[in-house]
C-alpha cells in the first residue's frame, strides 16, 4: 500500500503501521481508558470495511515520545480523473491532551493540498468503556461523516462557478485572519500563491483557486489543520452562497 502525502505535526515523526504496535498504552484509571492508537486505525478500518469503502492510501505519524498519534486515510471515491479524493483524519492522545477523533476531509492530489469539513469525537474523553463501545461509536461516526462528503463535490463545483478579482480575494484574506484560518504573518505568502499559483489548474480567477491558494500555505501542521480548514469552508460557502444550502 502507497503512502499518501502526510502534512506531519511540527516535530511529528512518519511511521509505518506497524510501528504502532510498539506504542505503549498507558494504564487506565477508573475515569480514563486510554485507546491503543493502532487498536483505533483497526477499529476504523474495520468500519469503513462495512460502509463498502475501499482504502488505497493510508500514513501514520507520532509525536510527543508516541503519546499522540495522527493518521490519514485515502479512500476511493470512484472517480480518479477528478484529480481529488475523500480523506480521513485520524487523532489519539495518550496525554489527555485531545480525545480521539476522527475527521472527514478531501485531498487535491495535484498539489498535495488538503482540506477537512467535519469532525466527529468518538468520546468527549476516553471514558472507562469506550474500548467496549468502540465499535459501534466508530461506525456510528463514519456514518454522520457521509454527509460532509456527499456534500463536498457540490461545494467544490461551486467554488469552481464563482469568479473572484484582486479586490474580493484580499477581502477574503483579511477576513480569514479573523476568523483565525490565517495568522497576519502567512498574508505574504497567500498573495504570493494567489498571484502566481504554483500549479496552472488554479490559474483560474475563481474561489476554488483562492481556497487552494490558502489550504497551499496552511501545510505544515496537521493538529491545527481541520479546524483552519472547517473555518476555511464556512467563509468559503459563505462567499459562495451555499450557506443554509448544503
Amino acid at each position: 500500500m502507497k503512502s499518501c502525502n502526510l502534512i506531519l505535526h511540527c516535530g511529528a515523526d512518519a511511521v509505518e503501521r506497524d510501528a504502532l504496535k510498539a506504542v505503549r498504552t498507558p494504564v487506565a484509571t477508573a475515569t480514563w481508558q486510554p485507546v491503543p492508537h493502532l487498536r483505533l486505525v483497526e477499529q476504523v478500518e474495520r468500519a469503513l470495511a462495512a460502509s463498502h469503502l475501499t482504502i488505497v492510501n493510508q500514513a501514520h505519524a507520532l509525536s510527543h515520545r508516541g503519546d499522540r498519534y495522527f493518521g490519514l486515510i485515502q479512500l476511493d471515491n470512484g472517480a480518479p480523473d477528478q484529480g481529488r479524493g475523500l480523506l480521513l483524519g485520524l487523532r489519539n492522545s495518550h496525554d489527555k491532551k485531545f480525545p480521539a477523533g476522527i475527521v472527514a476531509g478531501a485531498a487535491v492530489f495535484v498539489c498535495d493540498n488538503l482540506s477537512f469539513s467535519g469532525e466527529v469525537q468518538l468520546a468527549r474523553k476516553h471514558t472507562r468503556f469506550i474500548e467496549r463501545d468502540l465499535p459501534q461509536i466508530t461506525e456510528s461516526a463514519i456514518g454522520q461523516l457521509f454527509e460532509h462528503w456527499s456534500s463536498q463535490e457540490t461545494r467544490i463545483a461551486r467554488y469552481q462557478e464563482v469568479a473572484i478579482d484582486d479586490v474580493a480575494a484580499h477581502d477574503l484574506m483579511i477576513r480569514a485572519v479573523d476568523v483565525g484560518v490565517l495568522a497576519a504573518s502567512n498574508l505574504p505568502k497567500v498573495i504570493s500563491e494567489w498571484r502566481k499559483p504554483k500549479f496552472p489548474e488554479f490559474s483560474p480567477r475563481n474561489s476554488w483557486s483562492f481556497f487552494n491558494a490558502v489550504t497551499e500555505v496552511l501545510k505544515g501542521n496537521l493538529s491545527l489543520l481541520p479546524r483552519r480548514t472547517q473555518a476555511l469552508h464556512g467563509l468559503m460557502d459563505s462567499h459562495v452562497g451555499l450557506v443554509g444550502r448544503n
